[in-house]
């Protein structure tokens, strides 16, 4: 689903965000990449995403070679993909399904069929009694929730979650996380950014270590997982 090839990002100014990265991610697996900030964790997913490209390398997602994407072919690969973020970027004059509903509509589904999917992602997330609340009624693991079912809505193949549990408790982010696990478990491939070593070493999931935009360590959950 997706695959580094020795991939680097150098930026105009000289700064190399990322050298040499090569790994795969496949269908149905769940992996984090840490390191310190600064290390090149969202760089890394902008590029999954095709708002940067690479400077060397091949990238490849959902079979797309993002080394080569035209422009016109990049908005149909965004939408392959759903992307959770630290501070939820929600709507605050709409309400848990509106918000929920604004991939849809921006990609012109007929209200009925955006209807259904929308509380088909809210119910995966355990939010459907919620539809008609506003994100400031809700705690801040229900509003994380609803930027993940905002995400899943379009039924993407992919999920990159970038510092997903940075503003939550430990309780709200295994919340956070066993919902990722939900979607992993029916083939979605999940990546998730995070800096919460302690978190990371709880889960025990693979674990992808970036240092100064090197990929120094690929780790494998534990036997006794």
């Amino acid at each position: 689903m997706i695959k580094f090839d020795n991939i680097s990002k150098r930026y105009a100014d000289g700064q190399e965000a990322l050298v040499d990265v090569s790994f795969e991610v496949s269908r149905g697996e769940l992996a984090f990449i840490t390191g310190h900030s600064g290390a090149g964790k969202s760089t890394l997913l902008k590029l999954i995403l095709a708002i940067e490209s690479p400077s060397s390398g091949q990238l490849i997602a959902n079979g797309i070679n993002l080394s080569r994407i035209s422009s016109k072919q990049i908005a149909l690969h965004r939408r392959q993909i759903g992307t959770v973020f630290q501070d939820h970027q929600l709507l605050h004059d709409r309400s848990v399904f509106d918000n929920v509903a604004l991939p849809l509509e921006i990609c012109g589904y007929h209200p009925t069929d955006a209807g259904r999917r929308v509380r088909a992602a809210l119910d995966k997330v355990g939010l459907l009694k919620k539809e008609k609340s506003f994100p400031a009624a809700l705690s801040g693991g229900e509003q994380q929730r609803v930027g993940i079912a905002r995400a899943v809505v379009n039924r993407p193949r992919i999920i990159l979650a970038d510092e997903p549990t940075g503003n939550l408790d430990p309780a709200l982010s295994r919340e956070v996380i066993e919902v990722f696990e939900q979607f992993q478990s029916v083939g979605v491939c999940l990546l998730v950014a995070s800096h919460d070593a302690s978190l990371v070493e709880r889960l025990n999931c693979r674990t992808l270590v970036l240092d100064s935009g090197r990929l120094i360590a690929d780790q494998k959950p534990r036997p006794d997982s």
